[in-house]
Order: structure tokens, then sequence, then C-alpha cells
């Protein structure tokens, strides 16, 4: 078995076999998204959350075998490696035992330690690290070691125990059993900076704060270290002090009958309070960071792939708003295919005949492209706008024309803007008016929309600016990726951005795809994609399957059927009676028929094809290319406007779940403010995600902070 298999399937708790596949076929230059679809019976039908476990696991490990090499080749090049130090090396399953290991041999700036060396203080160092028991006085043993630099006898021991506590802080057993003490028995403490300035008093709940750091939550460290970073807080570790001489004591133990019981007791409490509680409170600091920092990373790939995957739209004329103050509400009216058909500007009044001018304005629009809903962007200006709009609907309702409307998170949308791909996409409009157009569309298919727009900047998460920054990037591109192929892409509309995460393109093919369509028009089959210059087999492979042409020649090629399966699928609907060009609805009861004379096993017994790439077939011959988003709930379209005013506790909502974070996600509830619905209030075992539809009732309201506490509604 190829290492590391078999620990990587212990961590992802799947089959040694299974990671043995998988790594294969990573190394082998395959996405997770075409291994999780196209490759079912190697890997034993690992879904992309367990391939993406096992690669994120294959790259730990090889990291923590490349730092290996690099410990080894630095410890013999200085003539230390023994066996036993290079069996330790090589056990070690963790870059933290790994760097404990190292710790004594790393390469050091000038330290009080490596100073005493320099002036050979190293012998009465080793008299206290072994205890001996000696018959002479601390005086007499100094003496052979007093020089110019070292002129007394209380220097040259002071400089013996600069060693020493060097030695004990940087002793590996040392190091971890007090680091387990301190995440075991630890606490964290906060303190305000006496003159630091927090008038909004973000930071007020750690202003005088304490907690065990094993009982620390992942929001609370990030809170804590954005208040530090901020200057607002200061922050200590403790822990107590037999935890840590104990640890000490264990390895560098006092001998009561020695002259140098003392002096070794004086070295560890130097050593502790000097040089490992410091190093240890940066480890477990660092430790609470990355764990804090990966669960918030995971909290923001969860809301974002539940943002992604919101159904589209379909068969509305959208008034996309981009609402403003003093350069006005920019509009944009689109299809029902995001064609774009007008623009405009509009501006906000309290009253008066400007406003009506406004509402006219509006409402000829609205006639004139029978615009059935209208979508507000959730910045500056929209609670004014959501109003003047409702106005609007009550005027139209009186003419029997029925219009909704919906605020969406405009996050992204000047990101959008004024990138490149908007000027190529839009290259009559001005930058204001392009994020109208974004507003519309992202509502029409978000998916389609937000691929467009960096996925750190969509804003669903809390502290994506505070994260690590490559971990974070490479997760949302996950996200993004698997979304897209789940979905599957129509390769004769979708954008460069849309096509850049489907698996095995990436941004240069994609371009490379939409050029040659503009060039040569839309590609009549898959196979056509071998003709775009840079695309060969393996991207073809990797790419095809997530790829949709309708109402081309090929009729498989509108479904996510891989064209190496081709042969079986026609072979299936042969021996069904029917052909690629029948109908969907004139397949079904065939291919049911099928079914029920020969079993799924013994079909692909025959057809020499795995059975779950087989149901795949099957699937998709009934039902080809259909898209998972449809099977969620539609978002809420109002037709009246709320105010804080209007809300009281006991009312009952319909509220949209705009993001969800550790402490209670936020529903949006048809006014300006999200309400909070905390997680004390949640039933247990339920799991909210960005995009589900629910129904809540308002708890508090607290209008001057602009506040909305919420609970779950139980029927």
């Amino acid at each position: 078995m190829s290492y590391p298999a078999d620990q990587i399937a212990a961590q992802v708790q799947v089959q040694s076999s299974q990671a043995e596949a998988a790594i294969e076929l990573l190394d082998s230059g395959n996405t997770i998204p075409f291994i999780a679809r196209y490759r079912k019976e190697v890997t034993g039908s690992l879904d992309e959350e367990q391939l993406r476990g096992i690669s994120e696991q294959l790259q730990r490990l090889r990291a923590l075998d490349e730092r290996r090499e690099t410990v080894l080749n630095t410890i013999r090049e200085q003539g230390k490696l023994t066996a036993e130090l290079e069996a330790q090396i090589h056990a070690a399953s963790t870059l933290t035992a790994l760097e404990d290991l190292y710790q004594p041999y790393k390469p050091k700036r000038r330290t009080r330690a490596s100073v005493a060396r320099e002036r050979g203080l190293q012998p009465l160092a080793d008299m206290i690290l072994n205890q001996n028991l000696a018959l002479q006085s601390l005086a007499e043993l100094a003496m052979p070691y007093l020089t110019e630099e070292v002129p007394t006898v209380e220097e040259a021991w002071a400089g013996a125990r600069d060693i020493v506590a060097e030695t004990i802080s940087d002793h590996a057993d040392v190091r971890r059993v007090t680091r387990q003490k301190a995440l075991a028995h630890g606490s964290i403490i906060s303190e305000k900076i006496e003159k630091s300035e927090d008038s909004r008093k973000v930071y007020e709940l750690y202003y005088d704060f304490e907690a065990r750091i094993e009982r620390l939550r992942p929001h609370q460290v990030m809170a804590i270290n954005r208040g530090e970073n901020d200057k607002v807080l200061r922050v200590r570790m403790v822990m107590l002090e037999q935890d840590w001489q104990r640890a000490i004591r264990a390895v560098f133990p006092v001998d009561r009958r020695s002259l140098f019981a003392g002096q070794l007791e004086l070295a560890q409490q130097d050593a502790a309070e000097r040089l490992l509680l410091p190093a240890i409170e940066r480890d477990v600091r660092r430790e609470l960071t990355e764990k804090a920092e990966s669960h918030a990373i995971q909290v923001f790939a969860a809301n974002l792939r539940a943002l992604l995957s919101q159904p589209p739209l379909e068969g509305q004329v959208i008034l996309g708003i981009d609402p403003g103050y003093r350069t006005g509400c920019k509009l944009a009216v689109i299809d029902g295919t995001g064609k774009l058909m007008a623009t405009g500007t509009v501006y906000l009044f309290d009253s008066g005949d400007r406003r009506q001018q406004t509402l006219q304005n509006l409402e000829k629009l609205v006639r004139l492209h029978a615009v059935t809903l209208v979508v507000i962007g959730n910045g500056t200006a929209s609670r004014e706008t959501e109003q003047m709009v409702a106005e609007l609907i009550h005027r139209l309702a009186e003419a029997k024309i029925k219009l909704r409307y919906m605020i969406v998170n405009e996050a992204g949308a000047s990101v959008y803007s004024a990138s490149p791909l908007a000027r190529s996409e839009l290259p009559e409009l001005d930058v204001s008016l392009r994020g109208a157009v974004s507003i519309a569309r992202r509502v029409q298919d978000p998916l389609a929309e937000l691929v467009k727009i960096e996925p750190k900047a969509i804003g669903v998460g809390l502290y994506q600016h505070d994260v690590n920054q490559k971990q974070l990037e490479e997760t949302l591109t996950g996200v993004v990726e698997s979304v897209v192929n789940q979905v599957g892409v129509d390769l004769n509309t979708a954008s460069p951005a849309l096509l850049t995460y489907v698996s095995g393109v990436g941004p240069k093919l994609a371009e490379q795809i939409v050029d040659y369509r503009n060039d040569n028009g839309p590609f009549a089959d898959r196979q056509s994609l071998l003709r775009v210059p840079k695309l060969g087999p393996k991207a073809f492979e990797q790419a095809a399957g997530f790829l949709r042409i309708r109402g081309g020649d090929q009729p498989l090629d509108a479904s996510a059927i891989h064209p190496e399966s081709y042969p079986a699928a026609q072979a299936v609907l042969q021996k069904a009676g029917v052909d690629p060009h029948t109908p969907v609805v004139a397949r079904q009861k065939p291919l049911e028929l099928l079914t029920k004379r020969q079993s799924l096993a013994e079909l692909a017994s025959e057809l020499n094809i795995g059975q779950p790439t087989l149901k795949d077939i099957f699937e998709q011959l009934v039902r080809p290319g259909r898209d998972p988003r449809k099977d969620l709930p539609a978002p809420v379209l109002r037709s009246d406007i709320l105010k804080m005013e209007d809300l009281g506790p006991g009312m009952r909502l319909k509220g949209t779940v705009r993001n969800a974070v550790d402490f209670g996600v936020f529903v949006d509830i048809g006014v300006k403010q999200d309400g909070l619905l905390h997680r004390s209030q949640l039933p247990r075992q339920l799991e909210l995600k960005v995009g589900d539809v629910i129904e809540v009732e308002i708890v508090s309201v607290d209008s001057e902070r602009g506040r909305i506490g919420l609970k779950y509604a139980t029927k």
C-alpha cells in the first residue's frame, strides 16, 4: 500500500483501499468533482466531502514529510543526529511534535544561554542538570571558570543557570506536557486597555473576561484576537504553577541531597517565567486561532454553498435597483434570459411633486417592459427605496397590475461593476449602472452571477478578513467548483467566469472556449470542444460531463452522462426500445419496464459497467441535466413593507436566512434590519442554512440600537 493511504483512511474514516484509489486519482491530475461523479467504481462511491478530506490530509502529511526532511538534514549537519532522535523524528505525527523535537537544535539568535556556552560554562550547567553530589562548595567549583568575561562566582552560576533554563524550555516532553496542561486547565484573560478607544463598545463583552481554554468558542477567539489587534484589549494566558512545575520536574527532578538542588530550582523558575510559558502561550493561542479560523472558514463555506445553491427565479422580468441618495437609484431591467432591456436613474424624495414624478417614471418602466419583480440592493438608502417601491406596488395594484419585490445582499456588486469582466459584458454602461444589472441577475440565477465576484467579497461569513487568506481562498474556490459542477454549465451561454470553475478548465481555457464560441458560433456537440486551442484530451475528460449542450446534434450532451458512457447509455435506450432522440416523457415508461425485467446488477454485468454509473445513467435518461437547485424553496417575495415600529413581541412572520454563524442565524423578515434568531431559540437538531425560508416569532425590538430578537415559530 502506498504511503500514506492507511493514515489518511483512519483520519477521514474510509477504507484504506478507497483512500489509496483516491490518492492515485488525485495524483494523476483528476479533479475532485470528476472523481466524485465519474469514478465511483474506483473509489467505492466516495463523495466530494470525503475526497476533499483525503486531499487535505494528503497535503498535510506531505508538508509534514517535507519539514521532517529539513529537520533531519539540519540536525545531521550539526553532527547531533542519534539513532534514537532519528526514530523519534520519524515517529512524529504532527508538526507540533516535530517542532518540539527540533527545538533544541534549531538555529537561534544570540541568547543568554549561547553567551554562557561561549564563555565555557556548560560544565557547570551539566553539574546542575545531573544534580551531582559534590563535596566541594559552589565557589570552589566555579573558580576554574572565572575569566574577564565571568569575573565572579555569582555570574558563573547565573550563566550556568541560563544554559539550564534554555535546556529545560527546549525539551520536547516538557513542552508537550506543559502545552497539554495549558489546553486542558489553563485560562485566557482579556481586559480593556485603560486609554483605548472603543466608542461603539464592539468589544464590551471582553473588557473583563476570563474563560477556560478548552471552553472557548471559535467566535470568542476571533473577537478577542481582533480586539487585541485593534489595541482595545490586553490578552494573556494563565495556568496553575503546579501544572508547569510537574511537567518540568518529571524530566528534570530536583535531588534534595545535591549541592545543586537550589540552582536547579532557580533555573526551573526562570525557564518557566522567561522562556517556557511565553512559548507555550504563543503555541496555545496559535492553536486556538488556527482552529477558530478553520471553523470560521467552514461557516463561510457552508453559507456560500447555500447562497450559490439558491434556486433561480425563472420567467420573471426583473427591475434591479442599486439604491443611492446623492447620485440617485440606478435602474436596470432584464428579461427572462438575463438580457438587458433598459437602464435609468431615479432620485429619492420624501414627498411632493418630485416624488410623484419618480413614481411615474418607475411605473412607466414597469408597464413598458411588463416587469414582474423588483429587486433592491440592501446598501445605503435601501430602506427609503423599499418604501418607494411599496408605494409603487400599491398604485399598480389599483390598476390590477401585480408586482412584487425582494431585497438582496448586494455585497460584491461594486467589485463586479469595476472588473474587466463587467467592462467586457456591459461595455456601454457606466460602472454604477452595472451594479444594478448585477443585483437583478443575482436573483434570476444566483450561481451564474455570483461566480463573477471574488468569493470572499460575497459577504456571508464573519471575520473573513481576519483568517488565513490562502486557506480561505482555497476553501471557497472549492465550494464554488463543487456547486458549479453539481448544477452543470450551458456551454453555449456560460460566461468565462462560470466556465472557469468547471472541472479541468480554469481561467485561461475558459477564455479560449468563449473566444472559440464567439469566432465559430455555438458548439454543436461536446466533441467540438477538442477543437478549442490548448484544450487537450485530459481537460476534455475532466470537463465534458459537466458541460451541457441543449438542442445540439447529440441529445445525450444535454445530460450529465459522460461521453465515455455514451455507448452504455445508448445500449440501455436500445434495450428499452427507444433512442436518444425520443422525447424525455416518452422514455420514462419503457425505461421503467426495463428495470422491472432486469435488475440493475444484471444490466450492469451485461453492459460491462459499474452499478453506480449505470444508476446515474438511468437518472439522467429520465431527467437529463436536472438542476438540483430547483428542489429548494424559492425566496420570499413581498408586496408590502414593514417598519420596525410595526413589529411587536408575539408577531409571526416568514423570513429568509441571510447568514448563519456560531451564535445563531440572521433572518430577513422584511424590514431593513435582519433579526437575530439566537441558537438558544432554535430547536435541537435543527440546522438552518442561508436561503432557508422559515417562520419566526418576534421576541424583542430595540429600535434605538436597530436590533430584533427572534425565536423559531413552532406550529
